[in-house]
């Protein structure tokens, strides 16, 4: 775990202008910087970064964050990364939260030391293949009947493995060398060592700082297999959390909103050649919880392209079931089903860019194909098949945690099942106490009240110093936000914290959601920090009013019963005249 203190003086050091400068064009407009946001597609700049609360949010979107959150979001980062590619950056240190034995100490400088080795290999390995294929006329044919340019070749670092038992000899003198196996690039078996990719189309796979982790081989030969070859799990490469071509794919992401699952490399290739950049590929493997987070964090809506036939649905289910629980109410995942002649490669040379797109923006969303293959596998004109659709729509419906799309495909599981939803819901938790509902009142439209306490939270977020003057016995205590001034006020704060590390402070609470919306407010009504003590002492003095004004009315109910509380309520009375004269309103 992180110290606190070194993620406060990291935020304090960094400039989340710089870090974000990286990566989006940005122009000075007033106190921010303005440009287009990077997660979402937009002709105007709603995306605003502060230098001053060194935080950023889109005005569009509703996307925010610090500095770390940033690279989180864009950049695919862990959190741990995230930090150390800063404190990297700022020349700074990433400390243990406990000192390390020596032997642990050994430990960690071993382990960096060899994947910074193994990486060295497979760069050097990739910058061998890319060398051989120049010489292969044959890969090279191979390549343009694909449709692929020597352009695209050279963006997705495109090699040749060649047709020998040892070719990286060429490239490593020592092929005796450990860190050959190590990197996956070198098998050694009863004594012997040969190259584990021989006569293949090589893709190298990156990670998300651009650094070669792994490689994937495609046979040339329709008879040879297998028909893709994958390094093996390595200190640097684990199948179920990297995908194929993400750096590749960044810009279009950000352009088209969208992220494309395709089965193969040759895919990602060739729809990037036809002008559709934001597809990616998993490496061999099922679709995994790791993948879905990390590509739902860069973009807004994850569509999935699979075969038409039994095999592509199969896997497809699949993946719809590693995706339920992960599933939002903001971000849509759909499954693209492509004729079973053709995968997204023969596809989009065939019918060209727009037809493929078209197919793209269709496809079924994860409740229609969910709906469509629970209403398939029963007979939804009988009992039994009504019985048993509620019965497996139970299971998705349990892990659903997204409520807007749990409570549309409530609704439409009751309506296939013939029953109500309330029904579906004892189903789903059979002792549950019951509920008694009425209809809510008509609507009436209202000015919006802004909570003083509402208030308080977000001087308190701009000037955090101002939590020691905070006066908790006037605030209303069924709120939620006094319930995060209570919590902020017991901890250890430094007064010179800033907006950015409030956020850090605060991430994984139950107030991390609270802080995000106070701060976002804070920048849409670009309210200034000059003002703030001022505006916080007025608040405090409204809160003096009202919770004198309640007591007045207290005593005003009770003299008639004892006159002796007349000379109090005429004390209140006075003072409460005084607390008006010296009020200052604070502003919304």
């Amino acid at each position: 775990m992180i110290p606190e203190s070194f993620k406060q003086d990291l935020l304090n050091r960094v400039d989340i202008v710089e870090v974000v400068s990286r990566y989006v064009r940005l122009k000075k407009g007033g106190a921010n910087y303005q440009g287009l946001c990077p997660f979402h597609n937009e002709k105007s700049p709603s995306f605003s970064v502060s230098p001053a609360k060194q935080f950023y949010h889109c005005f569009g979107c509703g996307a925010h964050g610090n500095a770390i959150g940033f690279l989180m979001a864009y950049g695919g980062l862990g959190y741990v990364d995230a930090v150390k590619d800063l404190a990297s950056g700022a020349g700074m240190q990433v400390p243990e939260s406990q000192p390390r034995s020596p032997e642990a100490a050994r430990y960690e400088a071993e382990r960096k030391e060899k994947e910074a080795s193994l990486g060295e290999l497979l760069e050097q390995a990739m910058e061998f293949y890319r060398a051989e294929l120049k010489k292969s006329p044959r890969a090279i044919e191979y390549l343009k009947n694909r449709g692929l340019t020597g352009e695209i070749a050279a963006r997705f670092r495109i090699g040749y493995a060649p047709d020998d038992w040892t070719g990286l000899k060429a490239a490593f003198p020592d092929y005796e060398q450990k860190g050959l196996e190590e990197a996956g690039l070198v098998i050694a078996n009863e004594g012997k060592r040969y190259d584990r990719f021989r006569d293949r189309v090589m893709f190298p796979i990156l990670n998300s700082k651009g650094a070669v982790i792994g490689f994937g081989g495609r046979v040339m030969k329709p008879e040879d297999t297998p028909k893709y070859l994958n390094s093996p799990e390595t200190p640097l490469f684990s199948k179920g959390r990297e995908v194929y071509g993400l750096i590749q794919a960044r810009e279009a992401l950000r352009e088209s909103g969208r992220v494309l699952v395709v089965e193969g490399y040759m895919d990602v290739v060739a729809l990037a050649q036809f002008g559709v950049g934001y597809a990616v590929a998993t490496l061999g493997t099922a679709t995994t919880p790791d993948h879905i987070v990390k590509l739902l964090r860069l973009t807004d809506e994850l569509v999935f392209s699979y075969d038409g036939d039994a095999a592509g649905r199969k896997a497809a289910w699949r993946a719809l079931e590693t995706s339920v629980p992960l599933a939002t109410d903001a971000k849509p995942i759909r499954f693209l089903f492509l004729p079973v002649e053709h995968d997204p490669d023969t596809y989009i040379r065939e019918h060209g860019k727009e037809a493929f797109e078209q197919l793209v923006r269709e496809a079924p969303t994860l409740s229609e194909f969910l709906i469509a293959e629970l209403r398939a596998q029963h007979d939804l004109n009988t009992p039994e098949g009504r019985a048993g659709f509620l019965i497996a729509s139970k299971t998705y419906l349990e892990k659903l945690t997204a409520p807007a799309l749990r409570m549309q495909l409530l609704r439409e599981f009751a309506s296939l099942a013939k029953v109500s939803t309330e029904d579906i819901e004892k189903l789903i938790q059979p002792n549950r106490p019951q509920t008694f509902q009425r209809s809510a009142p008509a609507r009436t439209s209202a000015v919006l009240v802004v909570p003083l306490e509402r208030k308080l939270l977000r001087y308190v977020l701009l000037v955090p110093k101002l939590v020691k003057e905070l006066e908790l016995d006037l605030l209303n205590q069924s709120l939620t936000e006094t319930g995060f001034l209570n919590f902020i006020a017991g901890k250890e704060v430094d007064e010179d914290a800033s907006s950015a590390f409030l956020i850090e402070f605060f991430q994984g609470t139950d107030f991390e959601q609270m802080v995000f919306s106070a701060q976002a407010e804070i920048e849409e009504q670009q309210i200034p920090v000059e003002t703030m003590e001022s505006e916080f002492r007025s608040v405090h003095v409204a809160l003096r009013i009202n919770r004198m004004n309640e007591e007045i009315e207290s005593l005003k109910s009770r003299v008639n019963a004892d006159p002796r509380l007349g000379q109090r309520l005429n004390v209140l009375v006075k003072e409460l005249g005084q607390l008006k004269n010296q009020r200052s309103a604070p502003s919304a």
